[in-house]
């Protein structure tokens, strides 16, 4: 071993998405690994905390008696006249996410085309309302077909089913 190898180390972390790599002294290296926990760590649990994330078994739960699949695909189980647009168009979006999550569909996206025949309205009025929820951050346009944005999931898991489930029951 030469001089300049001898008392050399090399730690490699892997944090989350994270990989980092330290070299050095012994000395150099127990340093750079210990800010790194110090410094790195606390901020990504801090940022963890503000991250919109999907619980998809809760998801599947707060679905239950709305939404259902059948062998010929998702199924919305609320009379539309019960609904919204925005409100029938959200609850199909959110049907191909956990339906695609499940493995059930083979996609999360829908159509224009697709969503206007389940809205029952013109495509004017489809195109119209989706303009709004994709304006609104709720719905993602990708390419030509829609699918539902994380932050749209979270606030139906809120504020929507409940809303959706008390006119049920009225």
């Amino acid at each position: 071993m030469s001089k300049e190898g001898k008392g050399r180390v090399t730690v490699q972390v892997k944090f989350g998405g994270v990989e980092q790599t330290f070299e050095g002294s012994v000395e150099n290296v127990w340093l750079s690994v210990n800010r790194f926990f110090g410094e790195f760590v606390p901020s990504f649990d801090v940022a963890k905390k503000l991250m919109l994330n999907v619980d998809l078994q809760r998801l599947v739960e707060d679905c239950r008696g709305v939404v259902a699949f059948s062998p010929e695909g998702a199924n919305v189980l609320v009379s539309r006249d019960r609904l919204t647009d925005n409100e029938t168009l959200m609850l199909w979006l959110l049907a191909g996410y956990v339906g695609f999550r499940l493995g059930l569909l083979k996609s999360d996206c829908f159509f224009k085309d697709e969503l206007q025949v389940k809205l029952g309205k013109s495509a004017k009025i489809v195109s119209t309302r989706l303009g709004e929820l994709v304006k609104d951050g709720l719905v993602l346009k990708v390419d030509e077909n829609y699918r539902i944005s994380t932050l749209c999931i979270v606030q139906m898991q809120k504020d929507v089913l409940p809303r959706i489930r008390a006119k049920l029951q009225s």
